[in-house]
């Protein structure tokens, strides 16, 4: 029986999982799978929103950079006295808002990706600065922390079952509607996508506000774990977003990808991350560790893209 890419995946995610218990100190602990579980969804929101981006062809820069100014938008309603729900819907407007910037200049305009969301993660930076002066806010009240900090019937953390909810809906927005269908033809070739009678400016336009509605569900949990928010807010997961969806299968090309292979990456790093920080090692590891990764699968990526493309041309010419 073959196994699919996203399958052997699977399988790659459960034998780390199984060594990272056998070397790690503690890593089967209680308190270490809580955290473990209470990790994944801010990790895993953002790596799911760059997983929907590439398969664009495009990438988000200034994906964390969105989520921090979701979260000062929230924050700064909950310490001027209003509502947690406000709080939330402001989050998401912030993040709607930016997504709708990102996706108006690159749809539109016809701005390449990487150069539209470069820009916009500096300015985005610069507007957090601008509104904090540099500082944190903090001070949320403990019944916004449930949020990131909750359980479901005292067992499993709410954060996660949000993860769960935007990874099921993540997948029937991709693979049952048309506009998932759009995406992953835009992505395979955006001439012959126009030419089929779609409008590629709004299938674009409709990603960015995805991606910035996730990078805003990220940035309410992340702000109710830690109870703050500054400007750095979750950006050490910039690069571990684009190598989680490029090693779940993901085509930097665009064309190609499944949530269920971006999942199995995020279980992996997770995994990785947890089990390295119980044995000591730096988190610079942890960076080298991911970087290289990224590095290698890119490259195989490559050359095996390569290969299938020589294969092609010599069967056309047989």
């Amino acid at each position: 029986m073959k196994l699919s890419k996203e399958n052997i995946l699977g399988l790659i995610a459960l034998g780390t999982f199984l060594l990272m218990s056998l070397i790690a100190p503690g890593f089967l602990g209680s308190n270490n799978l809580t955290n473990f579980l209470f990790q994944l969804p801010e990790f895993g929101l953002l790596a799911l929103a760059m997983m929907v981006v590439i398969l664009t062809g495009g990438i988000d820069l200034s994906i964390t950079y969105v989520a921090a100014l979701s979260g000062v938008g929230a924050a700064l309603m909950l310490t001027n006295g209003f509502s947690i729900l406000t709080a939330v819907l402001v989050a998401i407007l912030f993040g709607v808002a930016c997504g709708a910037f990102n996706g108006f200049v690159v749809s539109k305009i016809g701005v390449p990706a990487i150069l539209v969301t470069l820009g916009t993660m500096v300015l985005f930076e610069g507007v957090i600065l601008a509104i904090t002066k540099g500082n944190s806010i903090s001070g949320f009240g403990d019944t916004y922390s449930l949020i990131g900090n909750g359980y479901y019937l005292g067992v499993i953390p709410l954060s996660f079952l949000i993860f769960i909810f935007f990874v099921i809906l993540t997948a029937i927005l991709l693979n049952k509607t048309s506009w998932g269908r759009s995406i992953y033809m835009f992505g395979n070739n955006d001439v012959a996508t126009l030419f089929s009678g779609i409008k590629n400016s709004r299938v674009l336009m409709k990603v960015y506000l995805y991606v910035g509605l996730l990078a805003a569900i990220s940035a309410i949990i992340m702000t109710s774990r830690y109870n703050s928010v500054k400007v750095d807010l979750g950006s050490a997961y910039l690069l571990q977003s684009v190598a989680a969806a490029v090693l779940g299968g993901t085509n930097i090309h665009g064309g190609y990808g499944k949530v269920m292979g971006t999942v199995y990456a995020v279980i992996i790093f997770q995994t990785i991350s947890n089990g390295l920080n119980l044995l000591g090692a730096h988190s610079a590891i942890v960076d080298v560790f991911i970087g290289s990764i990224l590095i290698i699968v890119l490259t195989l990526n490559f050359f095996s893209d390569k290969f299938k493309k020589k294969k092609e041309t010599q069967a056309s010419t047989a």
